[in-house]
């Protein structure tokens, strides 16, 4: 029988994604391989926020190269409007590529400084459609408009500009298509804070104009907490937790997530004080630990956890919709939130 059809809300789906890489260990030396995305399942609804959060190394930025289409899965499905990307045709390809867009966390270094802003933002159009050059520049125009930029910066070159304007820029390039989705790599990591919230304001009134659906990478849970409706947390290239935003910060069932949420800076006085830095380093993925990937730096873990892999998998008790791959999820639940 064949798989239900997905929803029309339904923008972006993966089932079983994965990415592996071939990596030499030297002379004479067997090659081993490097499961950076292994087996993450998720969908996304038109005008919804998924966070993909975790420590540098986890698989974030691949899952994102391959959302984006700059890498093909190793095994899985990735659904763009309903259409697998892997067994999609060159010309059904080019077309996705035009409904996802990309932001990237460096705004100076996705700039051309030899371009105007002007050309930087008409030129998917020139790409992408058959629109004259006057109504190219038209809707340039409004486009900076939308993002609080004032018209003379359409004749500037990009070091003209403050990093937060740099990024309004590169936002409005990403949107210059109407994509359906928009992933967003560390969008806000390298601006100053007083800069990073306009920019996140700026992302929400656009996702509220346009139903837009973003992919959120970051490792900043304080900025998930503003941004997401849904947040998925990996570790290791495996998805451990996710969950909708208001469950997984109020209720978090994985070891894992605990430990980002404790480490993350408060402004509350008593929160400082419990603030916790998470212990050990990541594994390496060409030798990952046995069992689940997290037990040898997990304050929970028991024999069980060295000898066999959590499935992800919804708890028993009820009280969430969300999936946690953690033996002892229900009971990690009853704690105090970090």
């Amino acid at each position: 029988m064949s798989a239900a059809p997905p929803s029309p809300a339904v923008v972006l789906a993966a089932e079983g994604l994965a990415r592996h890489y071939t990596v030499s260990l030297g002379f004479l030396r067997p090659k081993a391989t490097v499961r950076a995305v292994d087996g993450v399942s998720f969908t996304l609804e038109r005008g919804r926020t998924l966070a993909v959060v975790g420590e540098s190394g986890c698989g974030k930025s691949t899952l994102a190269r391959q959302v984006t289409m700059i890498e093909p899965p190793t095994a899985g499905t990735l659904r763009i409007g309903g259409l697998d990307v892997a067994h999609a045709d060159t010309a059904a390809r080019r077309a996705l590529r035009r409904q996802v867009q990309m932001v990237f966390q460096n705004p100076f270094a996705s700039l051309n400084p030899r371009k105007k802003i002007g050309h930087a933002l008409e030129e998917p159009l020139a790409i992408n459609t058959s629109l004259g050059r006057a109504e190219r520049e038209e809707r340039a125009r409004a486009m900076m408009a939308r993002v609080g930029l004032r018209p003379e910066h359409h004749q500037r070159y990009p070091h003209m500009f403050s990093g937060g304007q740099r990024q309004r820029i590169a936002i409005a390039r990403a949107l210059m298509l109407q994509p359906d989705i928009v992933v967003a790599d560390e969008p806000v990591s390298a601006l100053d804070v007083s800069i990073q919230a306009q920019v996140l304001n700026l992302l929400m009134d656009l996702q509220e104009e346009t139903r837009v659906a973003y992919v959120f990478i970051s490792h900043n849970l304080a900025v998930v907490e503003l941004i997401a409706d849904d947040v998925l947390v990996m570790y290791l290239g495996k998805v451990v937790e996710h969950a909708a935003k208001r469950e997984l910060f109020d209720r978090p069932r994985h070891p894992y997530t605990r430990a980002l949420l404790a480490s993350t800076p408060r402004i509350d006085r008593a929160a400082r004080r419990q603030r916790q830095v998470l212990g050990g380093e990541l594994p390496s993925p060409l030798h990952p630990p046995p069992g689940c990937a997290f037990h040898k730096r997990c304050p929970h873990a028991q024999a069980r956890c060295a000898a066999e892999v959590p499935l992800l998998r919804t708890p028993e008790d009820g009280l969430t919709s969300g999936r946690v791959a953690c033996h002892f999820a229900e009971a990690i639940a009853k704690l105090p939130a970090p």
